[in-house]
This record gives structure tokens, C-alpha cells and sequence, in this order.
């Protein structure tokens, strides 16, 4: 599986990775701000191709599309 972030860098799982733009959450009252820092992403297959914990949010799904490799 090759994964690669808003500028073309590659992912694997364990990397940290800083969120790009301000992300809209399904049932949640606020949105991921642009620049929150995620640790220690897990690479999955299906239509949201990153796993990871979100201090404040909890366990997400997000897009590679939408972060970037710190």
C-alpha cells in the first residue's frame, strides 16, 4: 500500500503527521484545527486511509490528503 501525504511524502505506520486545514467532525461541537498534531498513525485500506487517536476527539479516520508528514 502506498500512502502519501499533502506533499508527496511517504507514510508508514508509527509516523506523525500535523493536519492541514480545519477538519468539520460528525456529532462532535468543534472541528480538528489546522495545525493539531497526531502521533503514531496506523495505515489502513477503504476510503479513510489513516488510523489514529485526535487529543480531544479521540479515535478518527482521517485522509491522507488532509495532513502532512512532520
Amino acid at each position: 500500500m502506498d500512502v502519501r501525504d499533502a506533499n508527496g511524502n511517504p507514510l508508514t505506520d508509527g509516523d506523525s503527521v500535523t493536519v492541514i486545514k480545519d477538519l468539520k467532525v460528525k456529532g462532535a461541537s468543534g472541528a480538528i484545527k489546522q495545525g493539531t498534531k497526531v502521533k503514531n498513525i496506523r495505515l489502513v485500506e477503504g476510503d479513510h486511509n489513516i488510523d489514529c487517536k485526535v487529543d480531544g476527539f479521540g479515535p478518527m479516520k482521517l485522509k491522507s490528503e488532509f495532513v502532512k508528514k512532520l
